[in-house]
């Protein structure tokens, strides 16, 4: 079973800013394409980043310019660097991965998700 770590959330001030981690563990896994959402209370999960294999990296309008996404491929490892942070960026952000397991298995999983919450 392949497990997303995420690490990173807290509370911050408007124009603040913080670095998510997401972290995949298990054996005999290949990461395809990772991903960041985002949940905030009343609205539904919406995809902020993502960083499809072999591709260029997207973002959702709203995080244009401000956040940025990148991997380390030797620590399996996704990061959210999150600059210039507001009170509309508040929710839980969720991690994702597309992965192969044992080259015959290709599935999605989620982190468990981490707080964010911008205030001041």
């Amino acid at each position: 079973q392949v497990q997303l770590v995420e690490s990173g959330g807290g509370v911050v001030q408007p124009g603040g800013s913080l670095r998510l981690s997401c972290a995949a563990t298990g054996i005999g896994f290949s990461i395809n394409s990772w991903a960041w959402y985002r949940q905030a209370p009343g609205k539904e999960r919406e995809l902020v980043a993502g960083m499809p294999s072999g591709g260029r990296a997207n973002y959702a309008d709203s995080v244009k310019d401000r956040f940025t996404i990148s991997k380390d491929n030797v620590k399996n490892t996704m990061y959210l660097q999150m600059n210039s942070l507001k009170p509309e960026d508040t929710a839980v952000y969720y991690c994702n991965a597309h992965l192969w397991r044992w080259s015959t298995e290709y599935y999605s999983t989620w982190g468990q998700g981490t707080q964010v919450t911008v205030a001041s």
